[in-house]
Order: structure tokens, then C-alpha cells, then sequence
């Protein structure tokens, strides 16, 4: 698996240039301004409901002694949780939304390293594509946020959780490659078989996803290059895989 997180992120190297060289960036206009908007929205929302979170958190301290600083602690755990919980939202927004965006520029990719292979294609429009990434992507917020929750539990115990961000940072970087694999599978599998295409090269949709966590980790230029840069690295990266399917290690 650790091999597979690896060529997840180095696929990253040439993305900018093959960007460039295949004039991609007149379909990333619209994802952009989906991810500002919608950053922006979120951003506000989170700034707002951080101290209602953490005046509910702190209502478990009953006593007297020691409530100032638990309020301090149940502040600032609420800023994490709607921090986290927003940063899911955004990202599954962001990637279903632009899904009828971002298969061109999958297929553009696909195109250049393998020629015409339409042939091999589902027939998929642009109303197809949106709904799968609906789909996709409520099923995979559903899931993290099962997933998520119970991590956020154990903020609570010193030393715990420090290996808990860790883990709340591979979980989001898992589902964000995800999406991002899809934009390619969606024109070879079906729903269920994509579902199993990504469980079965989990690290490879974990490498991506590292990269895409961080690039939003920088301020203003994440939220505008975190689509192009990540959309591009896992199409070239998928199409490989599913055309010379000994690229990556299978992972059970």
C-alpha cells in the first residue's frame, strides 16, 4: 500500500505541465468558482456555528471548579469539529458538482496517453455524469462521516489524539482521491465496480488525496489549484492503471 500512496503523490509532479500542454484550463473556470463559492459559504457557516458547538460541548461540565477552562477547551474543539465537518462537506460538494467538468478533462488526459479509445467507453451526458457524482460523493460523505465522528471522540484523550488527526487526515485524503479517481472510472466501470476499482487500490486514492488535503491547508491559491492539479494527477494515473493494469500493486 505504502508503495501505491507514493506513485499517488509523485503523479502530481507533471501535472501542471501536462495542464498546460494539453490547454486544460478553460474547463477548470467553472470548478474554480464552485470551489470559492462554495469555501466562502462553508467558511462563514463554520465561522458562525464554532461557538454555539462549543457551548453545547461545554455544557457537560457541571461543576463549578475548573468551567472556565473547559469552556476554553470546548471552544476550541468546536472550532476543530465544524472546521472538519465543513472541510467534508466542501469537499464532496466541490467534486460532485463539477463532475461534468472534470470527465472532459479525464478523457482529454486518457486521449493523449492511449489515442481513441472510445470504444472501450460507457456512452455517459453531461446530466449522467452530474448524478453519478452526486452519487458518488453522497455515498462517500455518508461514509466518512460514520467514519469521522467516532475519531473526533477521541480529541478528548491527551497523546490519542494526536494519532487521531493523523488518521482524520488519511480518512479525508482517502475519499478525496476517491472522487477524484472517478472522474476516469466513470467511463469504464459501473457504480458498484468503481466502488470495488478504488477499495482495491486504496493507496493510490490515499496519495492523491494527501496532496489535495494540503494544497487547502494554503490559503486563497489551495482553494483555486486543489481541482485542477488533483482532477489531472489521478486521471493520468487511473487511466494507466485500468490500460496496463500492472502499474500498482492490488491491495486486499
Amino acid at each position: 500500500m505504502i508503495k501505491n500512496v507514493i506513485l499517488g503523490i509523485k503523479e502530481y509532479a507533471g501535472a501542471f505541465a501536462l495542464i498546460g500542454n494539453l490547454k486544460l484550463w478553460q474547463y477548470f473556470i467553472i470548478p474554480i468558482l464552485i470551489s470559492i463559492i462554495t469555501f466562502i459559504l462553508i467558511g462563514f457557516q463554520a465561522y458562525v456555528l464554532s461557538d454555539n458547538v462549543g457551548n453545547f460541548i461545554a455544557k457537560v461540565w457541571i461543576w463549578d471548579w475548573g468551567k472556565e477552562t473547559f469552556i476554553s477547551i470546548s471552544n476550541f474543539i468546536g472550532g476543530v469539529v465544524v472546521f472538519i465537518i465543513g472541510l467534508i462537506l466542501y469537499k464532496h460538494i466541490i467534486m460532485a458538482l463539477s463532475a461534468p467538468f472534470m470527465s472532459p478533462v479525464s478523457e482529454k488526459i486518457e486521449f493523449h496517453l492511449y489515442g481513441d479509445v472510445k470504444h472501450l467507453h460507457r456512452k455517459t451526458s453531461f446530466t449522467d455524469q452530474l448524478i453519478r457524482g452526486i452519487k458518488i460523493n453522497v455515498r462517500n460523505l455518508s461514509k466518512e462521516l460514520l467514519i469521522t465522528l467516532p475519531i473526533l471522540l477521541l480529541k478528548f484523550i491527551p497523546i490519542v489524539n494526536i494519532f487521531s488527526t493523523i488518521l482524520l487526515f488519511l480518512v479525508q485524503a482517502y475519499y478525496a482521491g476517491f472522487g477524484n479517481m472517478d472522474y476516469t472510472l466513470e467511463r469504464h466501470l459501473s457504480y458498484k465496480e468503481s466502488i470495488k476499482f478504488v477499495k482495491k487500490h486504496k493507496g493510490f486514492a490515499v496519495g492523491n488525496g494527501i496532496v489535495f488535503m494540503l494544497c487547502l491547508l494554503v490559503p486563497i491559491i489551495g482553494i483555486i489549484f486543489v481541482l485542477p492539479l488533483s482532477v489531472t494527477a489521478a486521471s493520468t494515473k487511473t487511466a494507466k492503471l485500468i490500460h496496463d493494469k500492472q502499474e500498482l500493486v492490488d491491495e486486499k
